[in-house]
């Protein structure tokens, strides 16, 4: 018979952390760090809006649904496919986008809640779904199907279905369930390798428990990025848990394995005192700072200077319609954030009229842009740029 107190989610913390843990732990602090101060802030900004679009898409291909970049870059526009799956899918893609954005801004004000807050986690599954057709929040088919409520926990029995091979709490226990998450994932109270450890462990146990009808997966990992974030290793958002959890570090197949693998019961007395594995547990830590680490490298190695200077010569070298001297422009930008109008001339070794010319020219061709007709010039990625600049950010079918 299932446990249906809250301790069924036990362990919620690795008391006694192996050593080898402890150093991944602590590399992936260090390249955190190494990512936040690699590029000033304005640049960052910008970068963290790709990296926003990108973390939607991997979210998106997590859950089944392959939603290509100029179809998400549409919806940002409100534009949507006539075609009503499709249009869904847009609908989603620009929820998740807005919903990470207000993590951001919040998070930049200084009035982000704690990440595994009920109130919170409420607040960013309501974001996500408003806006969503009637079509969209329909739950189950025939006389079983009802239209779920956003921001509200599981409350119709028939719902308490198995999740894969996982029996999650029943509807009438969730509250309670969601009430002992959020106390056992309070980061404040934390250090920084505790709080490392705990957002690997919260994003399973806020799966496990199941709490709302649908969107858990979205929650879960829109709750990592928030946590991310609190705990210091956020980086001003250039890195994406999603695209990690979504390709693994060998197959695309390791998330649902190790998700499911820290679904295990404890295995006999040398396996910790809670319900569920601790080894298990250990090994899906171990494997999520993995990935963690993973990503964040991979990004560090795609913001370098020197190899984004490289691709943006190519990429320049490409465009009939710009000079040359685009290119100081660009790494100027780049290496020091916005640009006064009146400084591209300096910059790019031209006459003030020419140097219109090519402000015109960088304007157009999307690569800056600026608040207005004569603020500062800040960087800008044009979706035809995304492959030289950034190979490998997406999948191949992404940019069809």
């Amino acid at each position: 018979m299932l446990l249906e107190t809250p301790r069924r989610l036990e362990p919620t913390a690795i008391d006694a952390i192996p050593g080898a843990l402890a150093d991944r732990i602590a590399d992936l602090i260090a390249a955190a760090t190494k990512l936040d101060h690699a590029l000033p802030s304005e640049t960052a900004r910008s970068l963290a809006d790709v990296v926003r679009v990108m973390n939607c898409y991997y979210s998106n291909l997590i859950e089944g649904h392959n939603t290509r970049l100029k179809e998400i870059e549409a919806a940002l526009d409100d534009a949507f496919d006539e075609d009503a799956k499709r249009r869904s899918l847009q609908v989603e893609a620009r929820a998740h986008i807005r919903v990470q954005a207000h993590i951001d801004e919040i998070y930049a004000r200084g009035t982000l809640p704690e990440p595994a807050s009920v109130g919170l986690l409420c607040d960013l599954h309501r974001r996500f779904y408003d806006g969503a057709s009637e079509e969209m929040l329909r739950i189950g088919e025939g006389k079983r199907a009802f239209q779920m409520t956003p921001g509200v926990f599981r409350e119709h029995p028939h719902q308490d279905n198995l999740v894969g091979r996982h029996q999650p709490p029943s509807s009438e226990r969730v509250a309670a369930f969601m009430g002992f998450f959020e106390e056992r994932f309070r980061l404040a109270p934390l250090g920084t390798s505790a709080r490392v450890i705990a957002i690997a462990i919260a994003h399973h146990r806020l799966n496990y428990i199941h709490p709302f009808d649908d969107g858990n997966g979205r929650v879960s990992r829109l709750m990592s990025h928030a946590m991310g974030l609190v705990a210091g290793i956020g980086a001003h958002g250039l890195w994406s848990i999603s695209r990690g959890l979504a390709r693994g570090l060998s197959d695309r197949g390791e998330y649902k394995r190790m998700m499911d693998l820290a679904d295990t019961p404890r295995q006999g007395d040398l396996d910790g005192r809670g319900n569920l594995s601790q080894k298990a547990l250990i090994a899906f830590v171990e494997w999520f700072i993995d990935v963690a680490l993973d990503q964040i490298r991979f990004m560090t190695k795609l913001f370098d200077l020197e190899g984004l200077g490289a691709r943006y010569e190519r990429y320049i070298g490409t465009q009939t319609d710009l000079r040359e001297e685009a290119l100081p422009v660009i790494i100027d930008i780049l290496k020091r954030g916005p640009l006064a109008r009146g400084e591209v001339g300096r910059v790019a070794g031209l006459q003030d009229r020419t140097a219109r010319t090519l402000t015109r020219a960088l304007l157009d061709a999307g690569l800056v842009g600026s608040a207005t007709e004569k603020s500062a010039l800040t960087l800008r990625f044009p979706r035809a740029a995304i492959p030289t600049l950034f190979p490998d950010l997406y999948t191949a079918q992404a940019l069809t």
